[in-house]
């Protein structure tokens, strides 16, 4: 197995951003790859990753025909890696949100862990920069409620910015993954947590996007809410 590594970024409407993001991701390190899984997105942001990828041999693009999901654009990113000869496999936002520059220190930290989250909040510090007060408290909140209900005591079980080993993805069922929100990001790491493998954060600074606009929704805040019980429930019926 090689020691390269895919970065999976979702877009839906990111036109003004991947072109100054996937040059910064791909600078970070050499064995960086860079998928965009583009849902249809009506400003071309498909059409600007697709050009993109004819011009560099580590720029590839999925184009799907409409907006499915943050959850089911991982997933399909996830099979995608699975079917190449990547050693690890990361999530990030396309807003930068997520700093490019934090990928090295992924890198470094996924040697001795199976899944390294990108974190927020790590050691009662929140490091986040211009979100308003009431996102600030919904997301620390929902971080909260996702330890008291599944036990896994994660700082930022619902960081969007992390790295698989990809041993963990072979392990997990895929196609048993329901949540398709920011609830995807919980459900991943108490599967993680309940097959055994080592889960390690690292703090981050999370900077909300400048242009564009944001994809959470009540719907998504919803499914987050009833997500970890289903999640637990299951756990307990030994079905995860």
């Amino acid at each position: 197995m090689s020691d390269r590594a895919l970065v999976i970024v979702p877009t839906y409407n990111e036109a003004s951003n991947i072109p100054q993001l996937i040059p910064q991701i791909l600078g970070q390190d050499d064995r960086l790859d860079v998928l965009i899984v583009d849902d249809g997105s009506p400003d071309g942001t498909g059409k600007i990753a697709a050009q993109m990828a004819g011009e560099h041999s580590r720029i590839h693009v999925m184009q799907r025909e409409k907006k499915l999901g943050l959850g089911t654009a991982y997933v399909a990113g996830f099979r995608w890696a699975l079917e190449r000869d990547y050693a690890f496999v990361f999530e990030m936002d396309a807003d930068f949100s997520h700093d490019p520059k934090h990928l090295p220190e992924f890198l470094a930290a996924i040697a001795d862990a199976d899944v390294v989250l990108g974190s927020r909040y790590l050691g009662g510090r929140v490091n986040v920069v211009n979100w308003p007060i009431g996102r600030l408290i919904m997301s620390y909140g929902a971080n909260i409620y996702a330890r008291l209900v599944t036990g896994v005591k994660l700082a930022d079980a619902t960081s969007g910015f992390r790295c698989y080993r990809r041993q963990v993805l072979e392990t997990i069922d895929l196609d048993d993954i329901r949540s398709n929100g920011y609830a995807f990001q919980i459900e991943m790491s108490f599967r993680s947590s309940r097959k055994g493998f080592r889960i390690k954060e690292i703090p981050i600074v999370f900077v909300d996007r400048v242009d564009g606009t944001s994809k959470m929704s009540a719907a998504i805040a919803r499914e987050a809410v009833w997500m970890v019980w289903r999640l637990r429930f299951r756990a307990m019926l030994g079905k995860l």
